[in-house]
């Protein structure tokens, strides 16, 4: 028995304890992550991506997220109570060691298809003003992710309401991959880069922080969620993008040295 199906049963009243249960989490994950990161870009100010500073009241992004959040729920309480049900062309496969991490790999790939081409879309001049509350902030905070219209959130997250009809993700695996996308993409709005490194740029395909910041800079680079395949594909990638992470690869090392130095000095004294 799938086992949502067992915590919250299949009738109407399951789905909106699914509902809840899930919207409860993503503003845990949504005030436990921006707090976090705060205190970390509090500690380290150097790390700072943009001289400019953040034009966006955080409350306002704030209460526009508990809206949008709300939907993202509902999408993905869509897709788990349409498995629950067995409404779905395949039943999910069994959690074991091999399914974990393959399904895993295989949502975050198909969701970061679906993302690029959605925001290629909403980029377009037709469906742009939908996206455009989202890109008045230019210099994101880690309050920005969630911000934005609804038609916005639907473009990003309908993938949760579909996908499971289609491919058999284990439906814990597919909940984590929910909240990997919701923990990476605050951090990729927090403004600060603390997570770069040689796997964030070429020739490996993850990303850092910078990737999304350059996308709020410049609005026509960087479109991408999770893996930079599509970007470098489609030409779409800021150029000056993998050189930058070197760069801040730099100035961790300096740091590293100039502390192993303090030590050092402090030791001799």
């Amino acid at each position: 028995m799938n086992l949502f199906a067992s915590y919250f049963g299949t009738g109407l009243t399951g789905f909106v304890a699914l509902f809840i249960c899930l919207y409860l989490m993503s503003l845990v994950l949504l005030f436990s992550t921006g707090l976090v990161m705060t205190e970390l870009n509090k500690r380290h100010p150097e790390r700072r991506i943009q001289k400019r500073q953040p034009t966006h009241e955080a409350l306002r992004d704030i209460r526009s997220s508990l809206k949008q959040l709300s939907i993202t729920s509902v999408c993905l309480s869509i897709g788990l109570f349409a498995q629950m049900k067995g409404w779905t062309l395949f039943a999910p496969v069994a959690l074991s060691w091999w399914s974990v991490p393959l399904f895993f790999v295989i949502s975050l790939m198909l969701h970061d298809t679906w993302f690029y081409w959605g925001h290629r879309i909403l980029h377009t001049k037709m469906f742009y003003r939908f996206h455009k509350p989202h890109h008045m902030t230019v210099t994101p905070t880690i309050w920005s992710n969630d911000a934005g219209s609804s038609v916005d959130t639907l473009f990003a997250h309908t993938y949760y309401a579909l996908v499971l009809f289609i491919v058999p993700i284990p439906p814990l695996v597919f909940l984590g991959h929910r909240i990997f996308d919701q923990v990476s993409a605050a951090i990729g709005h927090c403004g600060f880069e603390h997570f770069a490194s040689p796997t964030a740029r070429k020739p490996w395909p993850m990303l850092c922080t910078l990737y999304h910041d350059q996308h709020h800079q410049y609005f026509v680079y960087n479109y991408a969620n999770y893996f930079s395949f599509w970007d470098r594909l489609c030409g779409t990638i800021h150029p000056t993008y993998d050189d930058k992470v070197h760069g801040f690869e730099e100035v961790y090392a300096s740091q590293r040295n100039g502390g192993e130095a303090v030590a050092a000095a402090s030791d001799k004294d």
